[in-house]
């Protein structure tokens, strides 16, 4: 039998791993920086965490891994976790906390893609808000979410902007039935503009109405033009209006341009409110939005809630390998056949902040070569240069740049 991965798994190489790391670093380092503070969620989750809020949509839900986990004759059924945000609002209810919370997290999500070309198990770093309410919030983290992207990777970044509360009163207004609207609320969210309404209920204005929910690629100046042109026949959505404005308004002022896609909001049923996608060379490389209605449907209280992801597995495949900035390698050749001495460069160097390797064989990857040579002496060859030195403290000299000095 021929050994090979599992469908739609990934091994990840030294390379991989790299990159990987690069932008988990710089992740983290940010999300320090701007005080969120790192947690991390189980594995396994149960099931009717991801069903009994609503909390996905049906084609979301039918992708996730589940099992029975036995307990004697009775069990409860578990998934492998299809997504970060729940997880991390189930952990926030339990910890029985009422203040504001800034949590970030690096975590793998498990969906399952019939050809097995795609990735079952995904990567991606996230960041939830808990506990603010405002589109400060929101302008916070899509802001955030830029600053790491254009740390890690050589593209522009384009912000795709929608509203989860507009979409929804937009399509109260059809005239079709609360099922009915749900399930063109999991259509839209899941990227699909095709709507149809049936003849007998469709409203005098279900032209202007459809052509609204299906907006693509608009500035953002045409959500402000709405307000003038619809504001008056269509009351119920100018609370969202002035919301969605209001997030638009907020990240002009600090220079984050976005355009409108009303019908993109990642598969999520809990989203209530602005909804922002993250583009990078025509690939979508992260997502997040509002959903102040989820750990109130959890039984958590009244609770405001925002947050998004950054695909990790996407962005570290956009990586410049010279962007990785990794620290200078040394290979220690022992010629003297000194064991002890060989440990004793090797740990010198590891202090002062390089890689050190002892060779084995005739193993050749490193930047730097240092020999240790039967007359006590050291040569170091690297980056085009040669160099001779009598004791560590030259050899750290030369691997400081002053060759020739």
């Amino acid at each position: 039998m021929k050994l090979q991965k599992s469908k739609g798994a990934r091994d990840m190489s030294i390379k991989d791993m790299t990159a990987f790391r690069f932008v988990e670093g710089t992740f983290r380092d940010s999300c320090l920086k701007w005080g969120y503070g790192e947690i991390r969620t189980p594995t396994i989750e149960n099931l009717y965490l991801f069903t009994s809020a609503g909390t996905l949509t049906p084609e979301s839900l039918n992708r996730v891994y589940s099992f029975l986990d036995w307990d004697g004759w009775s069990g409860e059924r578990v998934v492998l976790r299809p997504d970060g945000t729940i997880p991390v609002a189930r952990m926030y209810i339990e910890s029985g906390k009422k203040d504001l919370a800034r949590l970030f997290y690096v975590t793998n999500i498990f969906a399952f893609e019939s050809s097995g070309k795609e990735n079952r198990e995904r990567w991606q770093c996230g960041c939830e808000l808990i506990g603010a309410a405002s589109s400060l919030a929101d302008t916070e983290l899509i802001s955030l979410s830029l600053e790491v992207l254009k740390r890690t990777i050589p593209h522009d970044i384009e912000v795709s902007l929608s509203h989860a509360g507009l979409v929804k009163a937009l399509l109260a207004k059809l005239g079709i039935s609360p099922d009915e609207q749900a399930q063109a609320f999991d259509q839209l969210m899941d990227g699909k503009t095709d709507l149809p309404v049936p003849a007998a209920h469709r409203p005098e204005a279900a032209d202007t109405l459809l052509s609204l929910l299906t907006l693509k690629g608009q500035s953002s100046g045409f959500v402000k033009n709405l307000k003038a042109l619809i504001g008056a026949q269509l009351p119920e959505i100018m609370p969202h209006l002035d919301d969605f404005i209001g997030l638009i308004t907020s990240l002009e002022e600090i220079g984050i341009k976005c355009r409108i896609d009303i019908p993109s909001g990642g598969g999520f049923e809990y989203y209530t409110g602005a909804m922002f996608q993250l583009f990078a060379g025509g690939e979508k490389v992260g997502g997040g939005g509002r959903y102040d209605m989820l750990i109130p449907s959890m039984g958590g209280g009244n609770i405001s809630a925002s947050g998004f992801a950054l695909y990790l597995d996407r962005i570290m495949n956009m990586i410049k390998p010279d962007s990785v900035i990794t620290s200078e390698s040394v290979l220690v050749v022992n010629h003297d056949k000194d064991q002890k001495r060989a440990y004793e460069t090797a740990t010198e160097l590891r202090q002062a902040g390089y890689n050190a390797t002892i060779q084995l064989d005739n193993e050749k990857n490193c930047t730097w070569t240092l020999d240790i040579q039967s007359n006590g002496q050291y040569f170091l060859e690297g980056k085009g240069l040669k160099a001779e030195a009598g004791t560590m403290a030259e050899v750290m000299k030369c691997l400081g740049g002053q060759f020739g000095h």
